[in-house]
């Protein structure tokens, strides 16, 4: 008993022990801790002192790099406004040097009007109708040299239906309704390698147009005149993606460029002002420069090309009306060699477009137009001018990797044999929906690195008969080619 008694005894003294031990730790905890507040107290004041010190730093810092970027930006501007200017000055040298020769061969269908290039959304066309210009061309990459094809357009939808806000065709709560498209589109991008159509759009009170001549189409800093354009696209992947009433990939893409229309494809008569009033054409068409000069700079994401007056391989032309025709085909090139004679074509171009022509009540099947500038000597095949007896034959096939035309078109004495052909993979579907909100086309085909050959006939005597002689043989490349249904 005495001993259990002992052992309590003995471990209670350890229990006490053991507490004067923990309250002499506390009392040292309790020390430690006011010592750490005291000097968490002096890093606070010298930290507060520290960022007073770091913030009139960071301030004058700033200002510094504000007034260097200010400095840059200014001496950017500047060198932006020398190299616009010498750009200018340079396509100037190089446009008095061709255009006398040009003026002095106008003949036949090139005959230049900007009449037919102006504005031409009014009266019905201003509530249901369409206008467009059209820019091709081939720019070269600043590093490497590589060659790229490039397209530029701006289109004007409906502008009696506009206002403050784009009315989009194709988004459905706008379909449900019948509440039809309004706005400018400006469409630019390239065909080759990673083809990409961007589409940026503006409300009609934001548009500004010079409807006389020459005509002139503003929009922000879009801006597309009879001798020069001016803009930038740009759109996120993912922002294109969610909004299919869009109708584009997304990238970004500027430009500034100047232009000379050195051929012209005039139809004739059907576009004129008195003739096109009464007509009502579903889809008119006039190339004021089936082979043009361009020169100036194009931004594609973060390449920088040059585009050449002398190699750029340019084309220019515009359509209007309150629909598409079905098929449409356009092909088109100034990129042309003689086989026949081993040299480069410098004074030639072609164009063939249509499909099934519509005026009014009217409607004409498998009907193309074709013009031929064959170094000064025009070919040109045109069912508007019927005491020319012209005749086409054409075909198109879409196969599985590329899309080839085959047409045929003559006279009681010319014959024109055109073949070409362009890789799907290099081509965009283009895409544009109608007056009335429509996307009539299972899929509009669009390329510019078409490539193959014509062959130009005419009839001369072998001996005493009259028979088809053949003139050149034509290799081409960069080729402007549409095909839809």
């Amino acid at each position: 008993m005495d001993k259990v008694q002992n052992q309590e005894a003995f471990e209670e003294e350890d229990f006490f022990e053991e507490s004067k031990a923990t309250e002499g730790i506390k009392d040292k905890v309790e020390e430690a801790k006011k010592g750490l507040a005291e000097k968490t107290e002096e890093i606070k004041a010298k930290v507060s002192d520290g960022k007073e010190v770091v913030m009139e730093r960071v301030e004058s810092t700033r200002e510094e790099v504000h007034e260097k970027v200010n400095q840059a930006r200014e001496e950017l501007m500047a060198k932006f406004a020398e190299d616009t200017a010498d750009l200018k000055e340079t396509f100037d040298e190089y446009l008095s040097s061709v255009r006398a020769d040009i003026e002095e061969n106008r003949t036949g269908f090139n005959v230049q009007d900007q009449s037919k290039n102006q504005y031409m959304l009014k009266g019905d066309l201003a509530e249901e109708g369409y206008d467009w210009w059209w820019h091709s061309f081939t720019g070269y990459n600043k590093k490497t040299g590589e060659p790229k094809t490039f397209f530029i357009e701006y289109y004007l939808i409906n502008p009696a239906l506009g206002g403050s806000e784009v009315i989009y065709g194709q988004l459905p709560e706008n379909q449900d309704v019948g509440i039809r498209p309004s706005y400018m589109m400006v469409k630019a991008g390239a065909f080759g390698d990673k083809p990409v159509q961007i589409h940026r759009f503006f409300p009609w009170d934001e548009v500004e147009v010079y409807d006389g001549v020459p005509f002139s189409v503003k929009a922000g800093d879009c801006t597309c005149e009879e001798n020069r354009i001016v803009g930038e696209v740009k759109i996120s992947k993912k922002v294109a993606k969610e909004h299919p009433e869009y109708m584009c990939d997304g990238g970004t893409m500027s430009w500034d460029l100047f232009i000379d229309k050195q051929v012209a494809f005039n139809v004739g008569i059907g576009t004129d002002k008195a003739v096109r009033d009464v007509a009502k054409y579903e889809m008119a068409w006039h190339a004021e420069g089936i082979k043009s000069a361009y020169g100036g700079t194009v931004k594609l994401g973060k390449e920088e090309y040059v585009v050449r007056p002398d190699d750029c391989y340019g084309y220019a032309d515009k359509n209007w009306g309150s629909s598409y025709t079905i098929p449409w085909i356009w092909l088109s090139s100034n990129n042309l060699y003689s086989r026949i004679y081993g040299k480069k074509l410098e004074n030639s171009a072609f164009v063939i477009g249509g499909g099934r022509p519509k005026a009014g009540a009217l409607e004409i099947d498998n009907q193309l137009l074709g013009a031929f500038w064959y170094e000064g000597e025009p070919y040109e095949f045109n069912f508007t001018k019927p005491l020319t007896l012209p005749k086409t034959q054409f075909r198109v096939v879409e196969g599985k990797n590329k899309v080839t035309w085959k047409i045929i078109q003559q006279t009681p004495l010319t014959k024109i044999y055109t073949s070409i052909e362009c890789l799907k993979k290099e081509m965009i579907n283009n895409n544009y929906e109608t007056p009335n909100g429509d996307i009539i086309h299972d899929k509009l085909w669009c390329g510019g690195t078409g490539r193959g050959y014509i062959k130009i006939y005419e009839k001369g005597l072998d001996g005493f008969n009259l028979d088809w002689k053949m003139v050149d043989y034509l290799e081409v490349e960069n080729c402007g080619c549409e095909y839809g249904k």
